[in-house]
């Protein structure tokens, strides 16, 4: 087996959301072993958020290129048709890091990865995240349990990963649809590297995103699909209007206020919810 390792990191989206609602992130979910199968990557670790994405991957690095370009433009596609936007992701550069087995950068990237949920204030722990592999380890030796392609019909399998490719018959979905990452990351391979869940908690708890999450003055409190769902009402109920695009320059700037007393949003997530550059809203704010 390819003995290298790569932490895959797209950029932070500025003025926009990858995932607005839990239907959007089971796309996301679901695309990762679907791609990862196609194109023979073996997934360790990986993270999906609001405004970006990180993976550790097993592989070469010209197939980590491959996987994040075939999942960027997979979820475009499937973007595309949700909500009629095109292109999502034409601009969303990517950094692919070597990492190594040996000098605990692999172990450092695992738990750099995990953390990003609570670093956002989003959870007390990567264990109740649930778009990604941080509840996958060291748990008890109990059976997974889920349903298999092979239960499924071929027009459902279709629906649930928004795609026509062939989907591995060790994989299975929970009762959302949802494909659970446990059945085809390397669990093995990742509790193995860490040894015990005391030392992995270590590397939780000293990563970077650890401290972040410990030092910032002031986190956002709410997720962003919390506030977008939220931002409609407002809309209606302050200005009597439908949309975030029917208000003029003045409203735009009581509805930004708003959402920073009501949600205690940052300018950074208030930039992502109403889909304006962080200057704008800097200015909307003064």
């Amino acid at each position: 087996m390819n003995d290298e390792f790569w932490l895959v990191t797209t950029e932070h989206l500025e003025d926009r959301l990858w995932f607005r609602d839990g239907e959007d992130f089971k796309a996301g979910m679901n695309f990762v072993p679907i791609i990862a199968f196609e194109e023979k990557v073996d997934v360790v670790a990986f993270i999906l958020m609001s405004n970006h994405v990180h993976f550790i991957l097993h592989c070469s690095t010209d197939k980590a290129k491959v996987f994040v370009d075939s999942f960027k433009k997979a979820y475009s596609q499937y973007f595309r048709c949700r909500y009629g936007i095109p292109s999502l992701l034409r601009r969303n550069d990517v950094d692919i890091r070597p990492l190594t087995v040996g000098d605990e950068s692999l172990e450092r990237a695992i738990a750099y990865v995990h953390m990003n949920c609570v670093a956002a204030n989003i959870c007390l722990n990567p264990f109740e995240y649930r778009w990604g592999t941080g509840s996958c380890f060291f748990r008890s030796s109990e059976e997974l349990e889920g349903d298999c392609p092979s239960k499924m019909s071929r027009r459902k399998l279709i629906a649930l990963t928004h795609s026509y490719k062939e989907v591995p018959a060790h994989l299975l979905f929970d009762k959302t649809g949802c494909i659970i990452p446990s059945s085809y990351i390397e669990v093995l391979f990742v509790e193995k590297l860490f040894k015990t869940p005391k030392r992995m908690m270590y590397f939780l708890n000293s990563s970077s995103k650890s401290r972040m999450s410990k030092n910032a003055d002031k986190m956002p409190s709410f997720k962003d699909q919390t506030i977008m769902h939220a931002v409609p009402d407002l809309c209606q109920s302050l200005f009597h209007k439908n949309s975030v695009k029917a208000l003029t320059s003045e409203e735009l700037c009581t509805l930004s206020r708003q959402i920073r007393y009501r949600f205690s949003s940052d300018p950074h997530q208030i930039s992502r919810i109403l889909g304006l550059t962080y200057d704008t809203v800097s200015k909307l704010l003064d």
